[in-house]
């Protein structure tokens, strides 16, 4: 029993969960002192402790024993102070070495199709025009029309060696992040909280792709606040590699007869983004007016006013318990629903290696992030 290891995944998750060491004592029905000493390291605690401990905290005991490896090479930014950005971290390397473990075994392996590309764009000059040119480069290599629309961003992204990893964490400042090559990436997480939209879980995961390909040297752990100027440029990123500019322009030509919500909602509808998405890019050409004349058209048909950062529809925080996950999603005008982003690679994986006795049935449901009794179901319904 490795008392530092313990002491540091309970310092992790304690601090994760807003607790202070006097509550988790509470919790666990042990004195403060005790429990200090616990996650100070000084003390070797026994088992039946540590498992009052881990129910207290509403872990699983073996989460208290796993050593965790420390990620460097990430762009972890939010615009908000996260309590609970080392427990992410923590999360993301586990998954990280599942997957590559799994990769490994079974000699399965997809080649990262950016490498070349992500070398070339680090000698250009930084700005739009780069971005702009990064997100064309990028449909190329993956053999994209110009006017083709993305309709399986996380199938397309881990097509192309990249991770993807849909991550349910209860914020709205923190939408993604993405861990380098070097670190066990490429991988691009995404934050899918039901209270997020579909069309952002989707621009989240291009927003991260432009960071991938055009900030490599702005990978660090340690970096936690938003750089303004690279934000932007992965922003632009986003938009062009969803909406390629000259199918972009052609669309939103051929619905000049509509009004002006119609025709937004119908380009939106197209190419499975935000209407925020297509705002923004309609912004590039006709200027910042168009949000304050689409929020007027929007209010004056439905009656509702939008602010720039809300979510059309959304419902209160005090219908969060009263609800089912579908309806409390956050809901765009004529919104996506969740299968419009699924990664498979990792479930694909984890079903070949069982299949082929390289892993237990239970070890399935460990890097599935699955029930024991859930996993034995999942593998029931495979045909």
């Amino acid at each position: 029993m490795d008392q530092k290891i313990i002491g540091a995944n309970l310092r992790r998750i304690r601090e994760a969960k807003g607790l202070s060491q006097s509550q988790v004592a509470e919790l666990a029905g042990i004195s403060r002192i005790a429990y200090r000493n616990i996650e100070n390291g000084n003390s070797t605690p026994k088992v039946s402790t540590l498992q009052n401990i881990a129910s207290g905290v509403d872990v699983k005991l073996q989460d208290l024993f796993v050593p965790v490896r420390t990620l460097k090479r990430v762009r972890f930014r939010s615009s908000k102070k996260m309590n609970s950005r080392d427990n992410v971290l923590t999360e993301v390397a586990r998954w990280l070495d599942d997957f590559n473990y799994l990769e490994e075994l079974l000699n399965d392996r997809n080649e990262y199709l950016f490498k070349a590309l992500a070398k070339k764009l680090y000698s250009m000059p930084d700005g739009v025009d780069k971005a702009k040119y990064a997100a064309r480069e990028a449909r190329k290599k993956l053999k994209l029309n110009d006017k083709e629309p993305i309709r399986d961003i996380a199938g397309l992204l881990e097509s192309c060696g990249i991770k993807v990893y849909p991550l349910s964490l209860v914020s709205d400042g923190f939408f993604g992040l993405s861990v380098a090559e070097e670190d066990g990436g490429p991988a691009i997480i995404v934050n899918v909280w039901e209270r997020i939209s579909v069309e952002r879980w989707i621009f989240s995961a291009a927003h991260e792709l432009g960071h991938l390909l055009l900030h490599l040297d702005a990978y660090d752990a340690d970096e936690s606040a938003e750089d303004d100027a690279q934000e932007i440029e992965a922003n632009v990123f986003a938009s062009h590699f969803l909406m390629p500019e000259e199918a972009f322009n052609s669309e939103w030509h051929d619905t000049r007869g509509l009004p002006l919500v119609d025709r937004v909602f119908k380009v939106k509808r197209i190419y499975q983004v935000s209407y925020k998405t297509v705002l923004y890019r309609l912004s590039e050409s006709l200027g910042n007016s168009i949000w304050g004349k689409f929020y007027s058209a929007y209010k004056q048909r439905t009656g509702k006013t939008l602010s720039i950062t809300d979510e059309p529809e959304a419902l209160s925080p005090d219908k969060f318990q009263k609800q089912s996950p579908e309806a409390l999603r956050s809901q765009e005008p004529d919104s996506l629903s969740p299968s419009h982003f699924m990664e498979d690679r990792l479930s694909r994986l984890v079903r070949k290696a069982i299949e082929e006795d390289e892993i237990t049935m239970s070890r399935g449901a460990e890097i599935l992030r699955q029930e024991l009794e859930t996993m034995r179901n999942i593998v029931s319904s495979w045909v």
